[in-house]
């Protein structure tokens, strides 16, 4: 099953594009022999409308233009639940054994995420009620994707 990684939003050169693109490299070669492959980084551009609503809107569409066809998806949405690094593994497993092609974790924009992108998610994730930069959100979800595909293999990488 492709993994992809779809947000909004460029993250510039630094600390934070080396620790997503860490993760990210990491996945490939552990999660192979599970059956997942590569987690490709796909970053739309934010939308340059005037009013959030348009905005929103324009972001929502291009999330899901770029996202494989029939593809399941995973969205962060502070209204989501929290899940515990063993449920999103599971989560990511059941996925996998549905038969999937592709299952797409996305993050939405600053100003929120369409209600359409919403619609299709088989789970909202929370990462607390805390408001966190877009860039380390990045960063914790990628580094969630990849304690999944540990924890699906059971490598040491996850303590419980």
């Amino acid at each position: 099953m492709r993994l992809v990684l779809a947000c909004v939003g460029r993250l510039k050169a630094g600390a934070e594009r080396d620790l997503v693109t860490r993760y990210l490299e990491r996945i490939r070669p552990a999660g192979r022999p599970l059956g997942l492959g590569a987690c490709d980084m796909v970053e739309i551009p934010e939308s340059a409308a005037r009013r959030p609503e348009d905005r929103i809107a324009e972001e929502g569409a291009a999330l899901l233009a770029a996202l494989p066809p029939g593809a399941g998806l995973m969205v962060l949405d502070p209204r989501g639940r929290n899940l515990s690094s063993e449920d999103f593994a599971a989560r990511v497993a059941a996925q996998r054994d549905g038969g999937l092609a592709a299952l797409a974790f996305v993050i939405g924009g600053a100003d929120g995420l369409a209600p359409a992108v919403r619609e299709k998610a088989s789970v909202l994730i929370a990462y607390g009620t805390a408001t966190f930069p877009h860039q380390l959100v990045r960063v914790m979800l990628a580094e969630q994707i990849y304690r999944a595909v540990t924890i699906l293999s059971g490598h040491p990488y996850h303590r419980a």
